[in-house]
């Protein structure tokens, strides 16, 4: 059986181009600015969650820094950096790991607010920002696991 997918011939790539000029593709980890702009990405969005009645209480560890570290890690290899978050703990599967959570449409909120605020003190182009958000929200989306309060 093969995998190939049959109509690959007939599929066109997507290029979008800013007025700018700025193409969408390439390295998004390298374009962006690498580990430094996903780390503070990451310890904006920590600083939200560290104060939120919501989402706090998901996060077992008294500290943080291991979460934000998994996560940084996973968004770098995502984005096509390093891929120390495989190395060090195997396959994402995001779906699993967030099983034993209550991520209902209020967490799924209350994650995109700390998100969007953390993204936005990046002070990327439109063109990556709208790149990044829409795969967070993607993400954000693919988590919920129930609608109960």
């Amino acid at each position: 059986m093969s995998h190939e997918f049959e109509d690959k011939d007939r599929v066109e790539t997507v290029r979008l181009t800013m007025p700018s000029g700025e193409k969408a593709g390439g390295n998004f980890f390298e374009q962006v600015g690498g580990s430094p702009v996903f780390e503070k990405l990451v310890n904006a969005f920590y600083e939200g969650v560290a104060n939120d009645d919501v989402l706090r209480p998901m996060y077992p560890e008294e500290d943080l820094g291991p979460a934000a570290r998994r996560l940084q890690l996973f968004l770098e290899q995502y984005w096509g950096g390093p891929s120390t978050y495989q190395e060090e703990r195997g396959h994402p599967r995001l779906k699993m790991r967030h099983a034993v959570f209550k991520i209902n449409p209020l967490a799924r909120e209350r994650w995109l607010l700390h998100m969007r605020a953390a993204l936005e003190s990046l002070e990327l182009s439109p063109l990556k920002e709208a790149e990044l958000w829409a795969y967070l929200d993607r993400a954000a989306t693919a988590m919920l696991n129930t609608f109960e309060d």
